[in-house]
């Protein structure tokens, strides 16, 4: 990498790094010990048929911080299709928010209560308990990067939050996300594990800490 690349990468702020690594520190310590955690990013693997593919330990803990950031201390967050950001925020911020995952992945349905079977082909499915406008903040991570899956996926963000939507999809999606949800694309560029074929980026339709270089 050149010294102009180098630069222009966004660097976690001393906060976030200090977690980054007591959670690295944790990680190593349940796997040495032969213990599971069913909060851990590497709990559950990904699985390429549902196209799953989980941000890296970073972003992940990035897009964490910007949820409960806005959603605000005893904010409720939703996850859409975004497993490893809702896995994060139970295993760093559990006593700042309250997090529900929607994933069409029933090997999360041991999470209980906090797990909601969603398919986004029928975006507004949900059990009598899921009331309207009842989060903070929706984070989603539509599982396709189509125009049906994105307009599907909206129709159940705009049932469940109460305002604040962070939408993770491709780049090619902006101006269908723009149209359809007000949001605006970030700074800030998420990564996964796995290298993808398609740029991916962030959008908000509020003032975010993700359109700023840390």
């Amino acid at each position: 990498m050149s010294d102009s690349e180098d630069e222009g990468t966004p660097q976690l702020s001393s906060h976030a790094l200090a977690a980054l690594q007591e959670f690295y520190a944790e990680q190593k310590q349940r796997a040495d010990s032969g213990g599971h955690d069913k909060y851990g990013l590497g709990a559950i693997e990904e699985n390429w048929q549902l196209s799953q593919f989980w941000y890296n330990q970073e972003t992940a803990l990035r897009l964490a911080e910007e949820a409960v950031a806005a959603a605000g201390d005893g904010g409720r967050i939703a996850c859409v299709s975004a497993p490893s950001v809702y896995l994060t925020l139970r295993r760093l911020h559990r006593a700042r928010c309250s997090a529900c995952l929607f994933e069409h992945d029933r090997r999360f349905a041991g999470l209980g209560e906090e797990f909601v079977f969603y398919d986004y082909r029928r975006p507004l499915d949900f059990p009598p308990g899921v009331a309207a406008h009842s989060f903070d903040l929706v984070i989603a991570d539509p599982p396709y990067l189509s125009q049906e899956c994105l307009r599907k996926t909206a129709q159940t963000i705009q049932y469940l939050t109460r305002g604040k939507i962070l939408l993770c999809t491709g780049a090619v999606m902006e101006e269908e996300a723009a149209k359809l949800l007000g949001v605006k694309m970030c700074k800030f560029i998420p990564e996964h594990t796995r290298t993808l074929g398609n740029e991916f980026r962030c959008y908000v339709n509020y003032a975010s800490g993700l359109d700023r270089e840390l």
